[in-house]
C-alpha cells in the first residue's frame, strides 16, 4: 500500500519538526519553501524543557543539547545594572525536568532538516492552498510554479502572514500589532565575563545570552509605532536607545555590524482562530498562534505542534478525528500562552516613571520571596510532556519511551 502524502508549506522550525515526525510515522513528506535556501535569520532561540522533550520524540533532543549552551544563573536588571531578581538554573531544571538551552536557529534548522530524506525539501518553491480537501473525501490541493500537488494532508507552517490561514479562515482579523518592535544580533563574546541577563527599562528591554560557540545572542525591544525604522541604520538606533545602559550592553552594540542588526515589529494572533484545522489541512506555529516573544515560547510551541500533529495523524487512522484531537489539544494551550505573553509584554511596555518604579519594586519583592514564585510563571508551560508516540516500534532514530514519556539518557534529566 502506498504511503499517504503530506505537504508542508513553510520550512521553519515547526514545519520541519512536523515533517520529520510525519516521515518517521510513515508519511511521504514534501516541504515547500518560498525562499531559495533554508538559511534562517541570524539569531538564537531558547529551548525550554517542553520543546526539548518534543525533540526527544524524533531523536533530536540529545543532539541539540550537545550543541547548545545550557543557561546558567543570571537574572533581571534595570538599565543602571541593579539586579531586580536572580534566577537559579538548578531550581528551574529541577522544577521543569531539565535546563533551558540556547542554540543558533541555523543550527536547529540544519539538524531537524537532516532527518528528512534527500529532496524532501524544495526551496524556491512558493505554494498556495487551492483546496483544503475533505477528510474521507477529496484530497487537498496545493499549487506551485511547477504545477499542482494533491495531498492527503497539508500543513500550513507559513508564518505569521500565513496564506494558508487566510484561505482556511478568510473572516478572521489576522495578526495585530503588539505595540513594540524588536532587534536581534549575534556578535563575538566580550572580553570580560558576564552573567546572562534581561534588563527592563521604561518601555524597553535588552537581553544578553551566550551561545556555545563563544558568540553572544542579544535581543532588544522597545515601544514604537508600527512600521517605524531608523533614519540611518539600526545599529545607530540601538546606540541611541541602549548605549548608556550597563555593561556589557554598549560593548555588544559596538561589536555589531550595522547590516547584521535585525529589526522586526511584533505582531500576535491575540484573537483565537475558530480551529487549527479545516478539511485535510492543519495550521502550526505562527500561522496558528503567533505570540509576543516575552515568554520565549514561540518556537517551542511550534515544535510541540509538529509532534502532537504527527501523533494524531497516524497513517491509516481516522484523519478527521485526528485533526479534531490536534485542535482540541493545541488551541487552548497555545492561546493561553499567547495571552500570558501579551500580559508580560504590557508590563515591559510601561513607560511612565511611577509605573516603572512600582513594576520594578514588585519584581524585586517577588524575587526575594524565593525562586519558586518567579518560576511559577512557567508552570504548565515548561513542564509539558508529549503524548505517547504512535511511531513504528524499532525505528533507529526514535528514543525509547516508558509510559508514554521519553526515557532519560546519558544521565541527564529531561
Amino acid at each position: 500500500m502506498p504511503r499517504p502524502r503530506a505537504v508542508v508549506i513553510g520550512s521553519g522550525i515547526g514545519g520541519l519538526t512536523a515533517a520529520v515526525a510525519l516521515h518517521q510515522s510513515g508519511w511521504q513528506v514534501t516541504v515547500l519553501e518560498r525562499a531559495e535556501s533554508l538559511e534562517p535569520v541570524g539569531a538564537g532561540i531558547a529551548l525550554a524543557p517542553n520543546a526539548q522533550r518534543a525533540l526527544d520524540v524524533i531523536g533530536l533532543g540529545d543532539d541539540i543539547r550537545e550543541l547548545a549552551a545550557w543557561q546558567g544563573d543570571g537574572g533581571m536588571r534595570n538599565p543602571g545594572g541593579r539586579w531586580l531578581s536572580r534566577t537559579n538554573s538548578s531550581a528551574a531544571a529541577e522544577r521543569f525536568g531539565g535546563p533551558l538551552v540556547l542554540v543558533h536557529r541555523a543550527t536547529l534548522i540544519d539538524r531537524i532538516a537532516s532527518r528528512l530524506p534527500a529532496h524532501a525539501v524544495r526551496t524556491g518553491s512558493p505554494a498556495q492552498l487551492a483546496d483544503p480537501g475533505v477528510t474521507g473525501g477529496r484530497p487537498a490541493r496545493v499549487t506551485t510554479p511547477d504545477g499542482e500537488i494533491e495531498a492527503d494532508l497539508v500543513i500550513g507552517a507559513d508564518g505569521i502572514s500565513s496564506g494558508v490561514r487566510r484561505a482556511l479562515f478568510p473572516d478572521h482579523p489576522g495578526p495585530a500589532y503588539s505595540g513594540f518592535t524588536t532587534w536581534r544580533v549575534v556578535v563575538p563574546a566580550p572580553d570580560r565575563p558576564f552573567e546572562p541577563h534581561e534588563t527592563w527599562g521604561a518601555g524597553t528591554l535588552w537581553g544578553t545570552q551566550p551561545l556555545k560557540d563563544g558568540r553572544i545572542y542579544a535581543y532588544a525591544a522597545a515601544v514604537a509605532p508600527a512600521g517605524a525604522r531608523a533614519a540611518d541604520d539600526e545599529k545607530s538606533e540601538l546606540l541611541r536607545r541602549f548605549g548608556g545602559w550597563h555593561d556589557p550592553v554598549p560593548g555588544i552594540i559596538a561589536a555589531a555590524e550595522p547590516g547584521q542588526v535585525l529589526r522586526n515589529d511584533v505582531h500576535h494572533l491575540i484573537d483565537p482562530l475558530p480551529s487549527f484545522h479545516r478539511g485535510r489541512t492543519a495550521l502550526i506555529g505562527d500561522a496558528a498562534h503567533a505570540m509576543a516573544p516575552t515568554l520565549g515560547q514561540g518556537g517551542n510551541q511550534a515544535i510541540e505542534d509538529g509532534i502532537v500533529l504527527a501523533h494524531h495523524a497516524a497513517p491509516g487512522g481516522d484523519l478527521g478525528a485526528g485533526l479534531a484531537a490536534y485542535t482540541a489539544q493545541r488551541l487552548p494551550r497555545t492561546m493561553g500562552i499567547v495571552r500570558k505573553a501579551a500580559k508580560i509584554a504590557r508590563l515591559m511596555s510601561l513607560t511612565s516613571t511611577p509605573a516603572v518604579v512600582v513594576r520594578d519594586s514588585l519584581i524585586s519583592a517577588v524575587s526575594r520571596l524565593g525562586p519558586g514564585l518567579v518560576l511559577r510563571t512557567f508552570d504548565g508551560i515548561a513542564d509539558w510532556r508529549p503524548p505517547q508516540r504512535t511511531y513504528a516500534a524499532g525505528a533507529q532514530d526514535i528514543r525509547d519511551v516508558h509510559d508514554g514519556q521519553p526515557a532519560q539518557r546519558q544521565g541527564r534529566p529531561l
